[in-house]
């Protein structure tokens, strides 16, 4: 559904840029799956450089299909997450029929897909698939669980907000669904928006906002926001305020709500004041409170005591966090690309599990499905590169060892290793890296390197071994921190020592590493703990303000030279500048 921003865009001439972006189709991505398990997955953006494209994926599709070795002849079947019917919402107005027509109606994939590969029957490989399904199948059949409670929430998918299922060997069954007039994806989108910043974009900056607020402030009007039923059910009023297919297309009358109850919406690049703080606050708990609301109810009624997370609400690891430390369930999993990216990737395991005969593919590891790059290919493009410094080594240990020195003396090091990461998180691969023990680390970084807000907090990410010390998570959690999804609290003794990876409330949403998942990266965090005697690095994505995480080594040097990063890592290749990036500016 990429063209929706685009219909939109015609049919609604006018509106503020920002509501350009409240539509379906957004985070297109492909994945290709075989009895091997997931052989690649990329998202659209990483290849076009434009930030959370829904473009058509081709370039993500023929990334999969160069790295199993076949053409779009030898695939059985290509898995569409979202299967669109015909509805009475759709027969709203003409403009919704119009917008049924040539964005959401599953023929506009077809001929997508007839367009590029004309000779293949597309009446039977096509298979449409339930977007809660192909959310909820991307966690459950990649979490190892024989059986688990599944929840799905995002902003809507065909006509629903929020899916519990249940999820027992290759089968998930729905047991509740939540329709989208009560999404509380889509409120928290609304909220974004009446901070100033982008609706599905930028929700993970009013949950970095959040903690600088006061909880007890808004408290009397948490049910304003999502009101709280009998046996798991809630309602959301402030969406119901949108009188018509227009508002809908706008949340016009969610924004005014907010007004009513928070003050005047902030214009985008505005100061921050406390009572926007306070506002991100309140939605938070809302959120919080309603997601725990139905997981207590539905964890009692089928006794299933795993949880498996999916869809783009997914992705508040604060919220994450508090239903890990609830207790309620004995272990959690959420899917890294949690989004509609990786609904691509669950609507191609749905249908490859619904095959007589699949076995599961057991728990995931590291979604390192993206492209890598030869030794090769690093080596010529860094050939005779103008304003830089390289340093080759032959042995690994020299450049850890090198690398790990550059960190403990206060550079900051982008680093680029191996496969591109799956999901909206750089989980070693495509990463920034920092020293966590800088009081000053984390304002440099926000403002001079990734150009960003100075509320935002960063990540650590820590061994195995030392997760426990540092972090209040048992040695048994530490599995479901691979994916830096989860905020946990920093043990209160280290607070002052990692001051550049501690949010303001004092967690921090961390990635555990194991040795098996990134020798490369592990080794390096045991070189800088044997410098230091911390081994904790800040890391953060490998991109600078507007940009997708880097995918190729050409944009990862081109992007280096013109950053205030200190050095490169490409490979087996230090790299390092031989001017100031603003010298001549």
């Amino acid at each position: 559904m990429g063209n929706g921003i685009a219909f939109k865009r015609r049919e609604l001439p006018g509106l503020d840029p920002r509501h350009y972006r409240i539509v379906q189709g957004l985070d297109s991505a492909a994945a290709l799956v075989t009895e091997d398990g997931v052989v690649a997955a990329a998202a659209e953006e990483r290849f076009t450089g434009e930030k959370a494209t829904g473009a058509f994926p081709v370039r993500s599709i023929e990334f999969c299909l160069r790295r199993a070795g076949i053409d779009m002849a030898d695939v059985d079947r290509v898995a569409y997450g979202f299967d669109y019917r015909p509805s009475e919402l759709d027969d709203a107005s003409a403009y919704t029929r119009r917008r049924f027509d040539e964005v959401y109606s599953p023929e506009v994939m077809r001929a997508q897909l007839a367009e590029r590969w004309p000779d293949l029957d597309w009446e039977t490989r096509f298979v449409p698939v339930p977007h809660h399904l192909a959310h909820a199948a991307s966690a459950f059949h990649l979490s190892g669980f024989d059986e688990a409670l599944v929840l799905v929430a995002d902003g809507m998918g065909e006509t629903e907000s929020l899916t519990v299922a249940a999820g027992r060997g290759r089968d998930l069954e729905v047991l509740h669904t939540v329709p989208a007039l009560h999404s509380l994806g889509s409120l928290y989108g609304a909220a974004t928006l009446h901070l100033g910043f982008e609706f599905a974009m930028d929700e993970y900056k009013v949950m970095g906002l959040a903690p600088y607020g006061d909880r007890e402030r808004h408290a009397g009007l948490l049910d304003e926001l999502v009101r709280l039923g009998p046996d798991g059910t809630f309602s959301v009023p402030l969406l119901g305020e949108n009188r018509d297919w227009r508002e809908h297309e706008t949340h016009a009358g969610s924004l005014r709500g907010l007004t009513r109850l928070f003050g005047p919406p902030r214009e985008k690049g505005e100061p921050l004041e406390q009572r926007h703080m306070d506002m991100a606050a309140a939605v938070q708990t809302a959120l919080e409170r309603a997601l725990t609301h139905v997981l207590r109810h539905f964890s009692e009624r089928t006794g299933l005591r795993r949880l498996c997370l999916a869809g783009g609400v997914a992705l508040n690891c604060t919220a994450n966090g508090v239903i890990s430390r609830s207790r309620l369930f004995d272990d959690v999993f959420v899917q890294p690309a949690a989004g509609d990216d990786g609904s691509a990737l669950g609507a191609a395991l749905h249908v490859h599990q619904s095959q007589p005969g699949t076995a599961a593919p057991g728990r995931m590891t590291m979604p390192y499905w993206g492209p890598e790059f030869p030794a090769a290919d690093i080596d010529a493009l860094l050939a005779g590169a103008p304003g830089c410094v390289t340093r080759p080594y032959e042995e690994r240990a020299h450049l850890v060892t090198d690398v790990a020195k550059l960190l403990a003396d206060g550079d900051v090091v982008s680093w680029f290793q191996g496969r591109m990461e799956f999901g909206p998180r750089a989980l070693g691969n495509r990463s920034i890296l920092a020293d966590p023990r800088d009081p000053q680390m984390r304002d440099r970084l926000n403002g001079l390197i990734k150009q960003r807000e100075d509320f935002r907090p960063f990540a650590p990410v820590v061994r195995e071994e030392d997760a426990h010390e540092y972090f209040e998570i048992t040695r048994s959690e530490s599995a479901r921190h691979a994916h830096m999804l989860f905020t946990v609290r920093t043990r209160e003794e280290f607070r002052s020592a990692l001051p550049a990876i501690t949010h303001v409330d004092g967690t921090a949403r961390i990635q555990v590493v194991r040795r098996s998942d990134n020798e490369r990266l592990w080794e390096l965090i045991g070189a800088f703990g044997t410098l230091t005697g911390v081994p904790v690095l800040l890391n953060t994505s490998f991109n600078l303000r507007g940009q997708p995480v880097i995918a190729d080594p050409a944009l990862a040097l081109s992007t280096y030279l013109r950053s205030r990063l200190d050095h490169l890592v490409l490979g087996d290749v230090l790299v390092t500048r031989t001017a100031d990036p603003d010298e001549g500016r």
